[in-house]
Parts: C-alpha cells; sequence; structure tokens
C-alpha cells in the first residue's frame, strides 16, 4: 500500500523541541536540541485517525497569560521519558522561572512574557522555513508558493496542478497542525484554518479546505 509522508509531525516535533530544549538523550525527540525534519509515514487508511491524535495532543497544551509570566503545560506526549532533574537542568540552563513535572507526565513551565515572545518568535520563523522547503521539493515538485497570515489560520498554494494528486490533499492537514499548534502555544484561539489552492497558470481556485470540515 501508498505511503504518505505527514510532514505536520515535523511541526509537533519542532514545537517540543522549542519548548523542551536541549538534551544529552539523542533517542528523546522531544529533546533534541536541533530542529530536525523528522519525517512520518503513514497509511492512506490510518491517516484521519493518526492526524485527530496529533490534533489532540497539541490541544492538551495549555496557556495561561499572567500579567508578568506565561505559563505553560506540556502534554506527557510532548515531555517523554524526562524525569524532574532532566527538566531542572533545562530550567538552568534556559533561564525559565520553573519547571514540573506533573503526576500526569505533563509538564508546567512558567517564562517570562519575553521568553514566551521569544518562543513564538522561533516557532513562526520554523514554520515558515518548513513551508518555504516544500515548494518545489520531491514530495511537492508542483507547489511553486506558499504564503500565510500572520497568525498562520490562512494559508494560500500556488500549484501547477489542475487537479490535487493525493499527496497535495493529505498536505492540508499539516497546514492544520500549523495553524493549531502556533495560535495554541500563542494562548489564542482559533476556529478555523483554511487552505485555499491556486492553479500557477490560469490563477483560478481549485479548492479550499477548512479545518472545521474534518469531523463531516
Amino acid at each position: 500500500m501508498k505511503k504518505l509522508k505527514l510532514f505536520a509531525t515535523a511541526v509537533l516535533i519542532s514545537s517540543s523541541i522549542l519548548l523542551l530544549g536541549c538534551s544529552k538523550k539523542a533517542d528523546i525527540v522531544s529533546t533534541t536540541s536541533e530542529t530536525t525534519n523528522t519525517e512520518s509515514s503513514i497509511n492512506e487508511s490510518n491517516t484521519g485517525a493518526e492526524t485527530k491524535s496529533d490534533l489532540e495532543a497539541i490541544g492538551d497544551v495549555g496557556v495561561e497569560k499572567g500579567l508578568f509570566n506565561v505559563e505553560l503545560t506540556i502534554p506527557a506526549e510532548f515531555v517523554g521519558e524526562q524525569t524532574q532533574e532532566d527538566l531542572n537542568e533545562l530550567c538552568n540552563e534556559k533561564g525559565y522561572k520553573s519547571i514540573t513535572l506533573n503526576d500526569d507526565q505533563s509538564a508546567t513551565y512558567i517564562l517570562t512574557k519575553q521568553q514566551h515572545k521569544e518562543m513564538m518568535n522561533e516557532i513562526k520563523n520554523n514554520i515558515n522555513t518548513s513551508i518555504t522547503e516544500m515548494i518545489g521539493s520531491e514530495d511537492y515538485p508542483n507547489y511553486t508558493n506558499i504564503t500565510a497570515n500572520d497568525n498562520f489560520t490562512e494559508f494560500q498554494i500556488t500549484t501547477k496542478s489542475s487537479e490535487l494528486s493525493l499527496v497535495e490533499t493529505f498536505s492540508v492537514v499539516g497546514f492544520y497542525m500549523y495553524g493549531g499548534m502556533y495560535n495554541i502555544f500563542n494562548g489564542t484561539a482559533v476556529d478555523n484554518v483554511s487552505v485555499k489552492f491556486i492553479n500557477a497558470d490560469t490563477g483560478e481556485e481549485i479548492t479550499t479546505t477548512n479545518s472545521k470540515d474534518m469531523g463531516e
């Protein structure tokens, strides 16, 4: 059965790297010090289940903005096998106010507002880099341009295709996850992420998909 690459997994890993920082444990993805283009191959038959699971994991991130600090609660999926000792080391290294490993293996980070702003800028830069690298790539050779608005709730993809291939069709879930991840970590509500495909030759719209319609 043909396998498809779900590039959205890369941004999940990217986000956990940004939040969880460096570690000497190379086998724990969420604590690798470099953002990598880790790939996840999935069967056509389980795409929906995998996507729903990943989206739910992102949705478990909690953000509370106070007057001076921002509290982030990272779900266990992103914390991995880290211990409180590991988190204490990371806290000292990053200069965060505190990191607490909770009973459910989630972790609560207390950051200054400036640290949270820097984190969001880094996430934004990583998303922009990732979508730029898609253009004309081996997996998406027909993509000629990809643009997004500031909060990643609207994407426009220009493609040489007149009809979307299966890979192009499945790529929308990655854009949904980019938008969902950015806004959840930013502590902002988002009801929908839209992805519009435009034909490069005619300038006409091929289709527009919306994350709010995924359950239909």
